[in-house]
């Protein structure tokens, strides 16, 4: 079936299902929720929404206490890869320090939207184990749109293969057909993760209010923007609190968004006190310039000062490697006259272009029970994050993607990040390398060793890639005499495996070393072995008989001499560190006789001459 032509609004996406990563963008509001599950002994439920697209989930909305017919009110913007893989929604009781409820399920199908037209949909809610329960309704509106740019840009290449209408095609049609096919296709890998960067400064808080008992609070504040979260600091008993933090949102939308934020009061133990909200659309403010904000929280007390600064990220790129950017000479020409020595002045931050070209990895560790890995690929510079599809169950991955940044000091580390994909919890982390960008030698594929996160030594698999850098030396000149760009895209703290399993076992070692003591001694009790328990009685009664204070110290001593004498003899290393405490430990213990010593002198001078034998031995 052949499209004849492309309609901007009311057409059936059908003839384009089958589009290039990103090439649409969906905008969907969560609206309501009615007559939803009751999950909670109290007759109601925390209701909170989860989106996923092609198993990964892409956006979780705030959560309604105590509401079953809660209202969100809440937009996100996605980028679809496929049409056919439809929007999977959960919803769920939230239960704090417990697993979530359940609440029904539901699917909406992609390609029965149209193009750029809003629609209305309301989703029956559903259990798959119980398919005839009831569990109430979602209130949606839908919008999907070719991303910006595309349907011009299909539509110029349309006229220009000027294909013939046919009632029926013919071979050569078919070709013809199929030539403009791969070129649409061609036309749209290349695809922009993101329109720009929103930074984000909190400073303060002011005036908010009581929920602790002793007229005070323990503030904390979270940010959302889509699926991007973050969550700030908790500042303890003060209603007018100093945070003055700073982080990054990424801006997927060119006409902005709304960044939601909330106030809460942490409580140890129990659920954390709601302070207030607000909101603040980024779509009246203007970029390139940073705006001082007051907002006043709502459905509480006090205000919030905010710094909100847009920035445009134009040079930040991601592409197959058939479509990359330095292939193309007349379009490599223009970035080498563009940081020519003859425009050193112009646009001083611009100090240059990085390409990195990520070829594919090789015997990578495997972090599934499967004994494979679902890999994609993180690359960063600075406060710029691009990343990889994932390639599935595939310890030798092969990306082919091209990233293009904007280099704004010659002194950054380029640092390329390998992950598996976990789609219901964070990614595990594969290996990593940091690349200086003064050390990379232009247009020279290498294998890098995938190192741990501290860089400290090799983990398993290598990763190939190549890079171009071109820079302005007079730039990067003046760029060196300014302060370091301050990285604000931290990665999020999160357990770790082999940290834990290590902490296992060292307490699993302490418990069973107790548990082997205990045994010994119950053993000595029992007379398991004559010989054994009766050295264990005369110890006890020679302890008993005869023990004092300085013994204590006395056996420390014991312990820390047997440490010595390995030591000297060869067998421990930690001479130095052994020396120190067997020095504090004497000096303790002569400090100690010493007190005993005057403590016993002064009690005979106390006594009556003719008594001193006698008042000696009661001492």
């Amino acid at each position: 079936m052949f499209c004849k032509g492309i309609s901007t609004a009311g057409t059936s996406n059908t003839c384009l299902m089958s589009g290039g990563p990103g090439m649409f963008h969906l905008d969907i509001t969560l609206k309501s929720g009615q007559n939803l599950a009751i999950r909670d002994r109290g007759g109601t439920s925390d209701p909170y929404v989860k989106f996923k697209l092609g198993g990964k989930e892409v956006f979780r909305s705030k959560t309604i206490h105590k509401n079953l017919n809660p209202l969100w009110d809440e937009k996100v913007s996605l980028f679809i890869e496929n049409l056919r893989d439809p929007l999977y929604i959960k919803v769920f009781d939230y239960d704090f320090g417990l697993q979530d409820d359940f609440m029904g399920s539901a699917y909406l199908d992609l390609t029965s939207l149209e193009l750029k037209r809003t629609t209305d949909v309301t989703v029956t809610l559903k259990d798959p184990h119980y398919p005839d329960h009831d569990l109430g309704y979602l209130s949606l509106s839908v919008t999907l749109s070719p991303k910006e740019g595309d349907l011009r840009e299909i539509a110029k290449l349309l006229c220009k293969e000027q294909l013939p209408r046919i009632a029926s095609p013919t071979p050569e049609t078919f070709s013809t057909h199929q030539t403009q096919s791969i070129r649409l296709s061609d036309l749209h890998r290349k695809a922009q993760l993101w329109r720009g960067i929103v930074s984000v400064t909190l400073i303060e808080g002011r005036n908010l209010k009581a929920m602790d008992a002793n007229g005070l609070s323990d503030p904390y504040v979270k940010f959302r923007m889509g699926h991007q979260k973050y969550r700030s600091k908790t500042m303890p008993k003060t209603l007018n609190p100093q945070w003055r933090e700073q982080f990054d949102f990424h801006l997927y939308d060119e006409q902005g968004g709304v960044l939601d934020i909330a106030v809460w009061d942490k409580d140890a133990g129990k659920r954390d006190d709601f302070i207030g909200r607000c909101q603040v659309d980024l779509s009246t403010l203007n970029k390139e310039k940073t705006h001082k904000l007051e907002l006043v929280l709502e459905e509480g007390e006090g205000d919030l000062s905010l710094l909100v600064t847009l920035t445009a990220s134009a040079a930040v790129s991601i592409s197959d490697l058939s479509v990359s950017t330095s292939e193309d000479q007349k379009e490599r020409q223009e970035i080498v006259k563009r940081y020519s020595l003859m425009r050193s002045f112009h646009n001083l931050k611009d100090v240059g272009f990085l390409q990195v070209k990520v070829i594919r990895a090789e015997g990578l560790l495997a972090a599934d029970v499967t004994g494979k890995s679902d890999p994609f690929c993180v690359v960063e510079l600075s406060n710029d994050r691009l990343q990889t599809h994932t390639v599935y169950k595939n310890l030798n991955p092969e990306w082919n993607k091209v990233f293009t940044f904007n280099i704004k000091d010659i002194h950054a580390v380029l640092e390329v990040t390998v992950y598996d994909e976990d789609r219901d919890r964070s990614a595990d982390f594969l290996g990593r390398v940091a690349i200086p960008l003064l050390s990379i030698q232009n247009g020279e594929q290498k294998a890098y060793v995938l190192k741990n996160k501290q860089l400290t030594g090799p983990t398993k698999g290598v990763i190939y890639l190549e890079i171009d850098v071109i820079f302005n030396s007079v730039k990067a000149s003046i760029r060196t005499l300014s302060p370091k760009e301050q990285k604000y895209i931290e990665e999020e703290p999160r357990l770790s495996k082999q940290q834990f399993l290590r902490d296992f076992n060292r307490v699993k070692r302490c418990f069973m070393a107790i548990v082997n003591g205990v045994y010994y001694v119950n053993s000595c009790f029992d007379w398991e072995s004559p010989q054994r328990s009766l050295v264990a009685f005369l110890l006890f009664l020679l302890v008993v008989w005869n023990f004092e204070l300085f013994m204590i110290p006395l056996a420390l001593l014991l312990m820390l001499s047997w440490k010595y004498l390995l030591i000297i003899s060869g067998k421990d290393t930690r001479q130095s560190d052994m020396t120190l405490v067997m020095n504090f430990c004497l000096d303790c213990l002569q400090n100690s006789l010493r007190s005993r010593w005057e403590a016993r002198q002064a009690r005979i001078k106390h006594c009556h001459p003719t008594g001193t034998f006698f008042c000696f031995q009661a001492f």
